[in-house]
């Protein structure tokens, strides 16, 4: 063997387990395997995940805040206005090197999967040349998905339908949308309809900005659920944010949330920007506009966090911690019980992994040796702390590596059996 993790915690309860890697595959899991290896990590009773995912991302505006000035009403509208002031301006080494920048961070956060939405609205496409090369750079330690983007309306931008057959035909991997952006609702269920069709007839995977809107009647995910089922396209299309779905009538999502689960399609929230940009025209009681995800992992629909932003017009914090998605995704929902705790760790880890269709993840025999060893002892554990990346495998060999961040109590001049983590 080339590598045994020994005395691991994994996140489907089991302790004290080994995890034998030969030629960047898992070959054996178990308790106390021979020692057989060329090297050994002594996981230490600590948690060992499969890498965190992050589905929902805007690698070509990260680490831009700033420029050309700051967003100063906070909200939506004014960022995608920024983004239109600064896109003149870009040059393709300040993406690359900024995307590259960041994931840096992703590595060591233990981030290896990346699906980035990339603007096509510029006819130069010069953020899909950057991020085209920014994901060659990092294959070797990165899964970096890309989605061409309409930022500026597939119908409401003159060149963006060719524009985005022209990413497609360019390596981008797939179909984007904004349906709530067009100019009318009409023009969004119409965009809905030509990104599916062409998505269908072309064997590509879908995944659309639907409805991020506090207006209650913003229901392209109705449209989108529609055509996926209509085109056969179950388990391939993604409604991201779906904010509107805050505001809306409890009766219509009765009847929405069966229709999303028959036509197999996923959803993403987006905690930490969901309710920064949503609820920004209430006074009180003010929406915080995140999704109604407990509700959609009740009906079956698989449910996972994003990222979204990090420093960019949009948002002014952000750092490529999944955990940190993780732990305000659980706060704004509510989803304070063992199991729905679970169910966010696994939001941006195994779900992610499924919605981006990624091969070889998880801890199975036969799996990518991607992992991430933390520091924590379960995955609850692991939100609360936003737990350290203590060591960071990508197939097979590590990456990253950080030490252990522990403080011991002292009571009256003593050392306390209580031995905290921190975060």
């Amino acid at each position: 063997m080339d590598l045994i993790i020994r005395n691991a915690n994994l996140p489907d309860g089991r302790t004290n387990i080994d995890i034998a890697i030969e030629s960047g595959r898992i070959v054996a899991i178990d308790h106390k395997l021979p020692a057989l290896a060329v090297q050994e990590i002594d996981a230490a009773g600590n948690l060992v995940s499969p890498p965190f995912v992050d589905a929902h991302f805007h690698m070509d505006a990260t680490l831009s805040y700033g420029l050309p000035r700051v967003n100063q009403s906070g909200t939506l509208l004014e960022g995608i206005a920024l983004w239109g002031e600064l896109k003149p301006m870009l040059t393709q080494d300040a993406l690359v090197q900024r995307a590259m920048q960041y994931c840096d961070w992703a590595v060591g956060r233990g981030l290896l999967a990346i699906r980035s939405h990339v603007d096509i609205c510029d006819d130069r496409l010069l953020a899909v040349e950057a991020l085209l090369e920014v994901k060659k750079r990092v294959a070797a330690y990165i899964d970096l998905q890309l989605v061409a983007f309409p930022q500026d309306g597939i119908l409401r931008s003159a060149t963006a339908l060719t524009n985005l057959k022209r990413a497609m035909a360019m390596g981008v991997d797939v179909v984007g949308g904004i349906p709530h952006f067009e100019r009318t609702m009409a023009d969004g269920a119409e965009s809905v309809k030509i990104l599916c069709e062409y998505a269908a007839d072309n064997g590509y995977r879908v995944d659309m900005h639907c409805d991020e809107s506090d207006d209650p009647l913003s229901r392209h995910i109705e449209t989108l659920a529609y055509h996926s089922h209509r085109l056969g396209m179950q388990g391939r299309v993604t409604g991201s944010h779906l904010t509107s779905m805050h505001s809306m009538d409890n009766y219509y999502v009765s009847k929405l949330l069966p229709l999303i689960r028959e036509a197999g399609v996923a959803a993403i929230a987006n905690p930490l920007i969901n309710i920064t940009l949503q609820g920004r025209h209430d006074t009180y009681p003010k929406r915080r506009g995140m999704t109604r995800v407990p509700e959609m992992l009740a009906a079956g629909i698989d449910v996972a966090f994003g990222q979204d932003c990090a420093m960019d017009p949009w948002y002014s914090l952000g750092s490529g911690d999944m955990l940190e998605v993780a732990h305000m995704g659980l706060h704004v929902a509510q989803m304070t019980g063992q199991e729905a705790m679970r169910a966010c760790y696994r939001a941006v880890t195994e779900t992610p992994a499924t919605i981006l269709g990624l091969e070889g993840y998880g801890i199975q025999v036969g799996c990518h040796a991607d992992l991430v060893i933390l520091d924590a002892a379960n995955t609850i554990e692991a939100i609360r702390l936003r737990a350290a990346r203590l060591t960071v495998i990508r197939r097979g060999k590590v990456i990253s590596q950080m030490p252990a961040a522990r403080a011991s109590l002292q009571l009256d001049g003593r050392p306390s059996q209580i031995n905290f983590r921190l975060s």
